[in-house]
């Protein structure tokens, strides 16, 4: 499906994500202030705007927000992989912190319920886009220094894959989100 070195880029982006969670996860068990204020962010500037749509809207709303995200991931990397490097980490620690605040409120079964159906979707959209943009970044490096290879035509593949895999499952993702999270959440609730 992918060449070896998507696949070793998609899986630098995965370990470096997965350490960012465990520190977001680390960070609330150390100060479960921290936490809460993460879980307030979220609440007003993500899910009290999004919660209240129409199930369209709300998949609009997901859709163009995860595909933004997983632009900016892969064409970030003409910032020499620094963007898609930043992204992966800061949203990692997020996303640990307040999984570990919700666990510790509600659950792990709750956690599962709320991020399963739609994140192994979404999750690979993000980080297959942060291992194209670390792709990108190689090849800008190594036409600018050792003056080999063609960037642009490089980021030209890289941007059928983009449409290829990451674009299906970033809508696969925000349909799932959109109309079948919301009413296993309730279910388990």
């Amino acid at each position: 499906m992918f060449d070896r070195r998507l696949s070793r880029a998609a899986l630098f982006s995965t370990a470096l994500f997965a350490l960012a969670l465990a520190g977001g996860i680390l960070a609330v068990r150390q100060d479960p202030t921290f936490g809460q204020e993460l879980l307030a962010g979220f609440r007003d500037q993500v899910a009290g705007q999004v919660l209240s749509d129409h199930a369209v809207v709300l998949f609009l709303k997901i859709f163009l927000n995860n595909l933004v995200a997983c632009l900016a991931l892969f064409l970030g990397g003409a910032t020499f992989g620094l963007v898609p490097l930043l992204v992966l980490a800061s949203n990692g620690l997020v996303i640990g912190g307040i999984i570990e605040v919700v666990r510790g409120e509600k659950g792990t079964g709750f956690i599962l319920a709320a991020i399963l159906p739609h994140g192994v979707l979404e999750i690979p959209a993000f980080l297959i886009s942060a291992g194209l943009g670390f792709l990108l970044a190689e090849a800008l490096a190594r036409e600018l220094v050792r003056g080999e290879g063609d960037t642009a035509d490089e980021a030209f593949g890289y941007g059928r894959l983009f449409l290829q895999y990451v674009l299906p499952f970033v809508t696969a993702a925000a349909a799932v989100e959109a109309f079948i999270t919301p009413h296993i959440i309730q279910l388990i609730s």
